[in-house]
């Protein structure tokens, strides 16, 4: 490379290291002028202006945070503050064939603490007609289900209607993202650890825990639901 295209080189990487510190400033000025969901942003000359750099710099920052849901432009007002919706990059990103083995234990470890930590959502919100559902689900389960390492349907149903009784939306978001990635390590050998022993709460055990127990005995006996898969972690 010759020294023009060693400047040019040089020239571009100040231009993109400027812009990724004027994407923080104007997140920082955001908060500093108290700008809510809808308020109206000052236009790029204004913005370049406060922060003492070019309107191209500045026009570069906003596209990325337009890109990350944390602006819009919008018809007769200008470009405006939004409320992003905080799971849809993770969303379009969660393809657990291409996350490496670091990444998928992560996820597999945070659906395990997620599903024991939500116990007091789930009792202050649930209802006995939920319980009978859950119960009706149980039923259709097979038999020696205690047994059993992973079954993707059950895990679906039973899982997912908790979550849903729980009414914590981003949990329930969670839950349809995190589970692929769980069943995609439990079938990818990436835990190597044995089972000891295999028996453990089932579903059925956990929907009468729900009847007639509280969150801390549910807690223990989510606890003891996912023992082993615990046991393959550690």
């Amino acid at each position: 490379m010759d020294y023009a295209g060693i400047q040019s080189n040089q020239k571009e990487q100040e231009q993109l290291t400027l812009v990724d510190k004027v994407e923080t400033d104007l997140l920082n000025f955001f908060q500093s002028q108290q700008y809510k969901a809808g308020d109206v942003i000052p236009k790029e000359v204004e913005l370049a202006t406060q922060l003492s750099v070019s309107r191209t710099v500045v026009r570069e920052a906003l596209l990325r945070l337009r890109m990350r849901g944390l602006i819009e432009s919008r018809k007769k007002r200008g470009t405006v503050i939004t409320n992003p919706d905080l799971l849809s990059l993770l969303e379009k990103t969660m393809h657990p064939g291409i996350l490496d083995h670091e990444t998928l234990r992560d996820i597999f470890e945070l659906r395990l603490v997620l599903e024991i930590g939500m116990a007091d959502l789930l009792f202050e919100r649930i209802t006995q007609a939920d319980i009978d559902e859950l119960y009706a689900i149980v039923a259709e389960e097979p038999v020696n289900t205690e047994q059993m390492l992973f079954d993707t349907a059950q895990e679906v149903r039973f899982h997912g209607k908790l979550y849903d009784i729980a009414g914590n939306e981003t949990l329930r978001r969670f839950q349809r993202m995190l589970l692929p990635a769980f069943e995609y390590v439990h079938r990818s050998g990436l835990l190597k650890k044995p089972v000891q022993h295999r028996k453990f709460v089932s579903h059925r055990g956990l929907v009468d825990v729900i009847q007639h127990g509280n969150p801390e005995t549910f807690r223990n006996a989510m606890r003891n639901h996912f023992e082993n898969h615990f046991q393959r972690l550690f």
